[in-house]
């Protein structure tokens, strides 16, 4: 069976000229939010093969990073790259990613992974929590219905990603034997590195592209920004978002409880600045 056979979903199952463009062609912000997504899913290869490096010697896991999950993640990239050309044909995505590429693909290095595998899945926990979250906002704030197909089938590959990418840190945890402090800092790392790096980088090359006369001018590209992120923060499934961010860290059922509300502003910081 080829790696295409066996995707959930394929592009070809999602009809883009059924597209009502007049509920989201006006929406900037909904734009930079599903263009920004899309540069980030289209660099999914270069982290998959750190991450196959990484793992050297784990077969099963190398075999479905490099055989699925890197597929899933660039048909992401394919599909809300033609979402945004069928909506907003005039921008030209391709050197948009090129500008954004050029920058975010030197960053993406080996060197960035936590040293411990283990730990490194722990991580992963936290972007696949992070890519989750974000789909299922971005289901809730439009209804567009193409576009609620679209992040569905997203959201729902993100969780699964989650899945699996958490059991593998289950196997690891009792191989490396690290303790819950060390988790809650590869966890927190992880979520600054989001915060900081990821969404902020592409968000900023859709804004130098659609805003040329705007390059540079970094109070303007904050007000979007922080326009867009707003949008999104008030869908952040806060609860669900804390759940799977806690969930490596193992607590007893009573502890983990008491502390998913206190925490639960914990969510934005995988999108606010």
């Amino acid at each position: 069976m080829s790696y295409t056979q066996s995707l959930p979903w394929t592009l070809e199952s999602i009809d883009f000229s059924r597209i009502d463009k007049a509920r989201v062609r006006h929406d900037e912000d909904l734009f930079f939010l599903l263009c920004s997504a899309s540069f980030v899913e289209s660099g999914s290869d270069l982290y998959t093969h750190n991450l196959v490096d990484h793992f050297a010697g784990d077969q099963e896991l190398q075999t479905w990073l490099s055989q699925h999950w890197e597929h899933e993640e660039l048909q992401h990239g394919r599909a809300l790259a033609a979402y945004v050309r069928a909506v907003w044909p005039e921008f030209d995505w391709d050197a948009g990613f090129k500008a954004f590429w050029d920058e975010y693909g030197a960053m993406c290095t080996s060197e960035q992974l936590e040293s411990s595998r283990g730990l490194e899945l722990a991580a992963r926990c936290v972007v696949e929590t992070g890519t989750a979250s974000l789909y299922r906002a971005l289901n809730d704030l439009t209804d567009e219905p193409v576009l609620k197909q679209l992040t569905n089938h997203i959201k729902s590959d993100e969780v699964r990603h989650y899945k699996h990418f958490y059991q593998h840190y289950r196997q690891y945890r009792e191989r490396e034997g690290f303790g819950r402090y060390q988790v809650f800092r590869a966890i927190l790392r992880r979520v600054n590195e989001i915060k900081s790096e990821d969404g902020d980088v592409a968000m900023r090359h859709v804004f130098n592209r659609c805003y040329p006369h705007h390059a540079g001018n970094d109070a303007e590209f904050r007000r979007i920004n922080t326009r867009a992120q707003g949008r999104l923060k008030r869908n952040i499934p806060a609860e669900m978002t804390v759940k799977m961010l806690l969930k490596p860290l193992d607590f007893p059922a009573r502890l983990q409880n008491a502390l998913e509300k206190p925490l639960a502003k914990l969510a934005e910081k995988l999108f606010l600045h």
